[in-house]
């Protein structure tokens, strides 16, 4: 049995951070169950970083559970496939979680199918790399960790890059999240085979599962299965402990490089979750088609784990754990770094962690900065918020750049020790977009310059 105080005395961690009340307890011992199945589903074509997806069905078309419904729109994108049996009754525009609406296929489900999911099993060994990496981009993988970021592409060791270390991210440092402890949890053999998958395919020397010390039934039964090659280490809990720039200077004391990324150190790094479906595509052949979901909050009477498809109705999982008269705020991801949302009638997405539920609250009120450099000692990244907000709302996002913006990953940890409820993090994003807006306007300008030369 392994010591709690053992793993602390052992801890790593990272400079800097916060620690926020946990919230797990109402969710981290409950199993995952499968959620009901209902009678449609919504699947945004664009449900992951790059270009989207392009349907290659026709409304009208019968589809079986598992089957692709769209292609990768180009490299930075993946397939989509069916979460249930069912019929093809539209591709038009819905509500996107974003707030947009998108091109998305609504699929009606056959009452009378099983919805079984079966697929072909792959050995990774008979596949060269980029054989493999066609297969999780056309498995529809994506970084379940709320990225969504394709996972091939992470993947694809540009030339003159080595990978000697594959990190698995068993974190999960935002508050009232569990979905990634229930699949270490209950699902530890795939999350081990996952990580030796990916060292296989990158050439790795040695792999580790970083998890916060705050899931130590994580920690033994990931231990009583990882082979002499997957360290399993206990890092502190503190937030944000699950970004993977912290998490390496956590286990290895090396800072990523300004602009850089963990590749960079010879690193590489993935989601628990995303880790175990690389498991499930390869030895089972199942595409991304459903995910773990943290259903909890006191908006909620019944928080759970459950294994969602993918294009689920929100409001329906809600009333399925008994959505309560007073919760007015409905977040997808945790508190820190999720989406607040509009209307119920949104779909769970491919990076949905969790829905969180909360009940009323008064509306904040801003006031004048102290000047306490609290969002200072609190920012991981050793930027000084207070100043870059001051910038950008000065409409100056060009001198916020100087001073290291774009290094910002937003975690939140800014507005959340600012006494005088300054919303730090959003001004910081409202800066990125503006200085992004502004790259591609001059892009596009150079490139129409270019078209027009003689």
């Amino acid at each position: 049995m392994i010591s709690l105080a053992g793993l602390r005395a052992r801890a790593r961690t990272f400079r800097q951070g916060i620690h926020p009340p946990e919230h797990k307890a109402p969710t981290a011992g409950l199993p995952i169950e499968r959620a009901p199945f209902v009678d449609e589903y919504v699947l945004p074509l664009g449900q992951h970083i790059g270009a989207p997806s392009v349907a290659v069905v026709q409304p009208g078309d019968d589809v079986r559970r598992g089957d692709k419904l769209a292609d990768p729109g180009g490299f930075v994108s993946v397939a989509l496939h069916a979460p249930v049996a069912g019929r093809v009754t539209a591709i038009e525009l819905r509500l996107h979680p974003s707030g947009r609406m998108v091109p998305s296929i609504v699929l009606r489900r056959d009452p009378w199918s099983s919805q079984q999911l079966a697929g072909e099993p792959t050995d990774p060994g008979t596949l060269d790399r980029d054989e493999a990496l066609r297969l999780i981009q056309h498995g529809g993988l994506v970084g379940l960790g709320g990225a969504a970021f394709p996972s091939h592409v992470k993947l694809a060791v540009p030339e003159g890059k080595v990978v000697d270390e594959v990190v698995i991210n068993g974190c999960e440092c935002e508050p009232y999240l569990t979905c990634d402890h229930r699949v270490m949890v209950e699902e530890p053999a795939a999350v081990v085979r996952g990580t030796e998958i990916l060292r296989l395919l990158l050439g790795g020397k040695r792999s580790w599962i970083g998890v916060e010390l705050n899931k130590p039934d994580a920690i033994e039964t990931l231990k009583t299965v990882a082979p002499s090659t997957v360290e399993v280490v206990g890092v502190e809990v503190k937030y944000p402990q699950g970004a993977e720039k912290m998490l390496l200077v956590a286990l290895f004391g090396k800072e990523v490089p300004a602009g850089g990324l963990p590749l960079d150190l010879g690193i590489l790094t993935n989601n628990v979750g995303t880790t175990a479906a690389i498991a499930d595509l390869f030895d089972r052949g199942l595409p991304l088609v459903e995910r773990v979901v943290t259903v909890t909050g006191a908006g909620v009477e019944y928080p759970r784990n459950l294994r969602v498809p993918i294009g689920t109705p929100v409001r329906t999982i809600l009333e399925h754990c008994g959505l309560r008269p007073e919760a007015d705020r409905v977040i997808l991801g945790g508190p820190m770094m999720g989406a607040p949302q509009k209307s119920l009638d949104v779909p769970v997405l491919k990076g949905t962690s969790g829905l969180l539920c909360l009940p009323g609250a008064p509306e904040p009120t801003e006031f004048p900065c102290i000047r306490c450099a609290r969002c200072v000692r609190a920012c991981p990244m050793f930027l000084n918020p207070a100043r870059l907000a001051r910038l950008v709302r000065a409409e100056r996002p060009d001198e916020a750049a100087e001073h290291h913006l774009m290094s910002c990953f937003e975690c939140g940890s800014c507005s959340y020790v600012c006494p005088s409820g300054i919303p730090l993090v959003q001004w910081m994003r409202v800066g990125k977009q503006t200085l992004r807006a502004e790259a591609a306007r001059a892009k596009a300008k150079a490139a129409a310059e270019a078209a027009d030369a003689p």
